[in-house]
């Protein structure tokens, strides 16, 4: 019974492992709905990891390590192959400039800020109710939101697919890879869903981030995941002298 107890919570963990790496091939294989799937998967595995932990009293550094190895393949190399998809059609030309590799290969910039992200979280023991920098999870969410809604077929609405895929050059690309990997290891304080408190006062960041990701997935559906990193973003930055 003690083996289960205090195995449970690195069960769960290996599962957002194991979801991670089957999102992947089937990334590669085009399969991006099933991909959609599985990230799906490693979301819900990677909170219910720490919260059956904590609820267990089973927290070990094991779990610590074990947490940040399976994030860096759900979370790292995923959206690396995000990106690398994204750029795959490209070739090698860039803001005017011909590169003597092809460009899908600096996708993978975004798996190696993860990686340094997730050694720098590991380390920094001030980052209890906040982030510093963009989390993996939600860079993944922004990432591969984006890959989603660009290979539907829809015509219609805010970002249809052939105004996002026309945004979408390389050179915006490159850029956004550059943007999203300085987030991960940025000193700005993001938002957290741990609780410090009960106080509505403690909790205004939570608040606003809930009312309006709610307003943005009732009047957007599935087209709202970026713009609700976005807006995560945006709200993390007003309210930086809460996040403490």
């Amino acid at each position: 019974m003690n083996f289960i107890k205090n195995n449970l919570a690195n069960a769960f963990t290996l599962g957002n492992l194991f979801s991670g790496c089957v999102g992947i091939i089937h990334l590669l294989n085009n399969d991006y709905q099933t991909t959609a799937l599985c990230i799906i998967i490693s979301l819900v595995l990677d909170f219910f990891d720490g919260f059956v932990a904590r609820a267990l009293k089973s927290n070990s550094d094991l779990g610590v390590q074990l947490d940040s190895l399976a994030d860096m393949v759900s979370f790292g190399f995923l959206p690396g192959v995000v990106l690398y998809k994204f750029l795959e059609s490209y070739g090698s030309t860039a803001f005017g400039i011909d590169f003597p590799f092809e460009l899908k290969y600096l996708g993978f910039f975004i798996t190696l800020f993860s990686c340094l992200r997730l050694a720098i979280f590991n380390l920094d023991e001030d980052q209890k109710y906040y982030f510093k920098g963009l989390n993996t999870p939600t860079n993944t969410v922004f990432l591969f939101g984006l890959y989603y809604i660009a290979q539907q077929q829809s015509t219609t609405g805010f970002f249809n697919t052939e105004q996002l895929n026309n945004l979408l050059s390389p050179a915006v690309l490159l850029i956004l890879t550059a943007l999203c990997s300085w987030l991960l290891i940025s000193p700005i304080k993001m938002i957290s869903m741990k609780f410090k408190s009960m106080k509505l006062a403690d909790n205004y960041p939570k608040v606003a981030l809930l009312i309006g990701g709610i307003i943005l997935l009732i009047t957007l559906g599935v087209n709202a995941i970026p713009l609700l990193v976005v807006y995560y973003i945006l709200i993390s930055l007003v309210f930086q002298k809460h996040l403490i």
